[in-house]
């Protein structure tokens, strides 16, 4: 019953594992996207900010995700 229990267990961290490194991913190019559109606006100086605020909660999120998956794995 042990090796079952520590089976699943593993398999659970695996599976995280995979959701955080998903995540990361998705942060990363949400991240990138709002930057290279807030480099291309000139007009609208507001809208400028606010994409490259959207970024800054990006890689604040990234940061988050960086440090999730290093403790899951021991690092």
């Amino acid at each position: 019953m042990l090796v079952k229990e520590a089976l699943s267990l593993s398999d659970d961290k695996k599976k995280l594992e995979e959701v955080l490194t998903h995540s990361l991913e998705v942060e990363e190019d949400l991240m990138r996207t709002y930057l290279i559109t807030a480099d291309n606006i000139h007009e609208d100086l507001e809208l400028k900010n606010r994409l490259e605020n959207f970024a800054e909660g990006n890689a604040k999120r990234t940061d988050q995700l960086i440090n999730e998956l290093k403790e899951l794995k021991g690092e």
